[in-house]
């Protein structure tokens, strides 16, 4: 089974309010306001409705899953509330972290150690991350674009670092 699957992850065709506010995510106000908001909001939405919701599930039709990765200096296990690109069965993860100046912490604990943990809504596995160049890169940098136009504005406004991407495997049982 397929890690899209064994989480039952996809993605649903946005309404109208949902494309708006998709939009307005991916204006350079919008991101800022986003990235700064949205994580701890998030948080407290999940919390609240028990893992079946979070504000970009709701607001902008866009599914959420938590990775939880080791902290590269802590140790420590590290959430993140993520947008993941199905991709032949696995599923993806781009580092934009909103087109901001910074790399997401959770790249550098993924660069560090590839294991994770994922949870989506009611489902929990595991995964193996493995970074992503070339021709897969841009094909999986397609396809994200196809489901959020907001990826290509973020990643023409990164500037001073590179776009990391990585797919996530299952890991061996």
């Amino acid at each position: 089974m397929s890690l899209a699957d064994e989480l039952s992850y996809e993605f649903r065709r946005p309404n109208a309010v949902q494309r708006a506010m998709q939009a307005l995510g991916a204006s350079r106000p919008g991101a800022w306001l986003f990235a700064k908001i949205l994580p701890p909001v998030d948080t407290v939405v999940q919390r609240l409705t028990k893992g079946r919701h979070t504000v970009p599930s709701v607001l902008a039709g866009l599914p959420v899953v938590d990775v939880t990765t080791t902290g590269r200096k802590s140790g420590q296990p590290r959430t993140a509330h993520l947008i993941a690109v199905p991709h032949h069965g696995s599923l993806a993860l781009l580092g934009t972290n909103f087109g901001q100046a910074s790399t997401p912490t959770w790249v550098l604990n993924l660069e560090a150690d590839p294991h994770a943990r994922l949870h989506y809504r009611d489902r929990t596995a595991t995964a193996v991350a493995r970074p992503v160049e070339g021709a897969e890169f841009e094909e999986i940098l397609t396809r994200a674009e196809s489901l959020y136009a907001g990826y290509r504005k973020y990643q023409g406004r990164i500037t001073g670092r590179r776009l990391r991407i990585f797919v996530l495997d299952a890991a061996a049982a």
